[in-house]
């Protein structure tokens, strides 16, 4: 028997327990809840301008992986990890032998292409070959000639230079080692200009001017090892994609290594930023898009929890929406208990309950399961045999275009 049909015969149930002993006697009738159940936020204190703290990551402004553009055997490795390196400098070479083959096959090639070439440069204008037979041997100068470039590029790329100057950050490769082509041997990295990185909310940024609120911002990073020594940071570049796991924007700064302390990539600092120049002025509170609803006049309202748990409209002024979030300018004050889901099932008055954030949703009464007793059971039972015999009834009886 299904709880669902038989929540019909609820009123036959509750007028047996009034008549049966022990069924209202000991334990009073259960009062259900008719409070409606709501997801609230509580208004924090509005956002002005000021300093604001961020981790930040030190990262070098110039880094490559190095590797060979052709596949080879590693002949020498001249630097070591940590050494300081100059741009054009020689870091690591190859095994020539086979490039140096090759190259000779191809010079050898060329200079028979060339000889060949420059004859029938001759004889062509006496006409003693034909132009088929010229072209044909133009094109097989042209030929070795291309090929006798890339044996030399070859022999090039078998030593491998530093693009820029910095520090050999990591060597992957060793002598005698076989490795392939675009294999990363080495590390390297410009410790000369470095770069420090932090993740902002979306509502920082969202409230920056692009034109000239990055350059009046005051930014400086602070490390551990001198707290009392704050170095200045300059705007670099921001993303304009959110992180869609934590939806902050990396915003990047440049930093000259200060003197007398050694601040490598891989390093942590602290990050701050003096946002007074760009939001002087603002007192602006953030609440959930879903908090915020509309009546029929298109006008913008809150549902604010009184003490007594009951709600009504506050109409608010809002401004613009960043991400899940939306400014409102005036209408809320801090620690007011909003409604931040369900607000389209309220009325004014209506009474709310405070859910928890793990609860779950309850069954309605009619779904939920309800102890019978066997005496109710029976009466239960006897309903529905009538019910069954009365649509019996009426199925068997004729229609009036039957009759």
């Amino acid at each position: 028997m299904h709880n669902r049909s038989r929540s019909r015969y609820l009123p036959i149930l509750s007028a047996l327990c009034l008549t049966l002993t022990g069924c209202s006697e000991e334990a009073p009738p259960e009062v259900l809840d008719i409070a409606r159940p709501v997801k609230t936020v509580v208004v924090a204190g509005a956002e002005k301008g000021g300093e604001r703290n961020f981790p930040g990551r030190v990262d070098s402004a110039s880094k490559a992986e190095l590797s060979f553009r052709i596949p080879g055997t590693i002949a020498e490795m001249h630097v070591r990890e940590g050494d300081v390196v100059e741009e054009g400098q020689v870091l690591a070479e190859l095994d020539s032998t086979d490039y140096e083959i090759t190259l000779k096959d191809r010079q050898a090639t060329y200079d028979r292409a060339e000889n060949d070439y420059k004859r029938a440069k001759e004889l062509v204008k006496d006409g003693f070959i034909s132009k088929t037979d010229f072209d044909k041997l133009e094109a097989e100068f042209k030929n070795a000639e291309a090929a006798l470039d890339a044996a030399k590029q070859d022999m090039k790329y078998t030593k491998l230079t530093a693009p820029f100057g910095g520090t050999v950050a990591q060597r992957y490769g060793e002598k005698a080692e076989e490795v392939e082509a675009k294999q990363p041997v080495l590390a390297i990295q410009d410790e000369q200009q470095l770069e420090v990185k932090i993740d902002a909310p979306e509502n920082i940024v969202a409230r920056i001017d692009r034109a000239t609120g990055r350059d009046q911002t005051q930014v400086w990073a602070t490390f551990d090892t001198a707290p009392d020594r704050p170095i200045g940071l300059r705007f670099k570049e921001v993303s304009t994609r959110a992180d869609a796991a934590t939806q902050t924007f990396a915003i990047t700064f440049l930093m000259d290594p200060p003197e007398g302390m050694n601040i490598l990539p891989g390093m942590t600092a602290t990050v701050t930023a003096d946002m007074g120049a760009v939001l002087a002025g603002e007192a602006k509170h953030y609440l959930p898009v879903s908090a915020v609803t509309a009546d029929a006049g298109l006008k913008p309202f809150v549902w604010l929890v009184k003490e007594d748990r009951t709600v009504t409209k506050v109409p608010v002024i809002v401004g613009r929406m960043s991400g899940w979030n939306i400014e409102v300018e005036s209408g809320v004050e801090p620690g007011m208990r909003l409604v931040s889901a369900g607000v389209g099932y309220l009325a004014e008055g209506m009474k709310v309950r405070l859910m928890e954030q793990p609860e779950q949703a309850e069954p309605r009464p009619e779904e939920a399961p309800h102890p019978i007793v066997p005496e109710v059971e029976k009466e239960i039972e006897k309903a529905e045999e009538a019910e069954k015999a009365q649509e019996a009834t009426e199925d068997a009886a004729p229609t009036p275009s039957e009759s």
